[in-house]
């Protein structure tokens, strides 16, 4: 069973988060998503993330790290060749492609690859014009130029 949910509140409401009810329509409609590879996402302190990814069975060559503006793609794929024999094949070295939606103003720092996971690092980093600003309120007298010069004449 499908339920669908009407976006027309949040619209009238919000102003700049279209992309928001977007993304939240958009993963419903994607129940049989793959699950593979499995990854953590962890958050450290208020800013700064972590995406680990279990790739075992893949090299460093074998996975592309992409980084577009609201997202991060993460893609895998063995190259052909070298068949083996296998009598059992537990550790699946499927193709792969992850792709994570990133808040604005985040970024990947690094890369890395240890222990068979794929560890990538986020920060969010906030440009200064873009961080609250307290303003000051004058008092009593006018704050344009403008009008005072009209006022004058």
């Amino acid at each position: 069973m499908r339920t669908n949910f009407d976006f027309a509140p949040l619209w009238r409401s919000t102003i700049g988060f279209d992309h928001l009810a977007d993304l939240v329509d958009s993963s419903l409609g994607h129940t049989n998503e793959d699950n593979y590879p499995p990854y953590n996402i962890e958050r450290f302190g208020e800013d700064h993330y972590r995406i680990s990814l279990a790739v075992a069975g893949f090299g460093v060559n074998d996975i592309a790290v992409t980084a577009e503006q609201n997202a991060l793609t993460i893609e895998g794929r063995k190259p052909d060749g070298n068949a083996h024999e296998y009598l059992y094949q537990g550790i699946a070295a499927r193709p792969f492609r992850r792709v994570f939606n990133l808040a604005d103003y985040v970024q990947v720092k690094q890369a890395s690859f240890r222990d068979g996971l794929l560890v990538i690092d986020l920060v969010r980093e906030v440009p200064e014009a873009m961080k609250p600003r307290r303003i000051e309120i004058g008092a009593g007298a006018s704050s344009s130029p403008q009008i005072d010069q009209k006022r004058a004449a």
